[in-house]
């Protein structure tokens, strides 16, 4: 994806998350990898958003969506008025219960991008040590989320100055290895991580979506 494309659907998403109902509260989004250190062509766009707790919504439009589209949880999970906005992006997970990140991947994201979208309660900063210390436990490399992240909307409030720089390629980020020795793997064992994220990333296709639970 080119850069200038890259940063584009960048925008989209934050308009769409101040403009338009969305499935669950957001409080935080950001980008992270190719993109935040100013690459062009860049392989895949990542984007991070954190989501808040959804306070329980209309109980009958719930049951209304699970009578006429199989999909328990709506009024929950995810927000029944966002449901009854948009029912063609209400998506559910192997048990037939609405699952907020694949409702805002396909509310954000188009099914042919070359982009991947992560989906956390916890904060950027904090998944990444959470996420850290899951894949070094459990030597699973390629789950590691990289650090090198900027933060473009939080609280509310959509930040001028770092859509800017990132346009701009003006933000500046170690390797990756560099960064993950930053947050303590020993020499070797991060360019061994860095490696299988890159791999990992690489045989991604699409648009993609991960949520997590911290």
């Amino acid at each position: 994806m080119e850069r200038g494309r890259a940063i584009d659907r960048v925008e989209a998403i934050l308009d769409a998350v101040e403009s338009d109902p969305m499935p669950v509260p957001v409080r935080e989004v950001w980008v992270y990898g190719d993109v935040a250190l100013g690459l062009d062509p860049i392989e895949r766009l990542d984007v991070y958003v954190t989501k808040d707790l959804l306070m329980r919504g209309d109980s009958e439009l719930g049951e209304q969506f699970e009578q006429s589209h199989g999909v328990k949880g709506v009024g929950k999970s995810v927000s029944a008025e966002w449901a009854d906005t948009y029912p063609e992006h209400l998506r559910a997970n192997a048990n037939g219960y609405a699952a907020p990140e694949k409702c805002l991947a396909a509310h954000l994201l188009l099914d042919d991008e070359p982009v991947h979208l992560e989906v956390c309660n916890a904060s950027f900063e904090d998944n990444v040590t959470q996420r850290l210390k899951g894949a070094l436990a459990r030597d699973a490399y390629e789950q590691i989320l990289d650090p090198r992240g900027v933060c473009l909307y939080a609280d509310s409030q959509r930040s001028e100055s770092a859509l800017e720089k990132l346009r701009a390629g003006e933000l500046v980020f170690p390797t990756l290895p560099e960064a993950l020795q930053m947050l303590g793997m020993e020499d070797e064992s991060a360019s061994e991580a860095a490696d299988a994220v890159r791999d990992y990333r690489a045989a991604q296709t699409g648009s993609t979506v991960r949520g997590d639970v911290v």
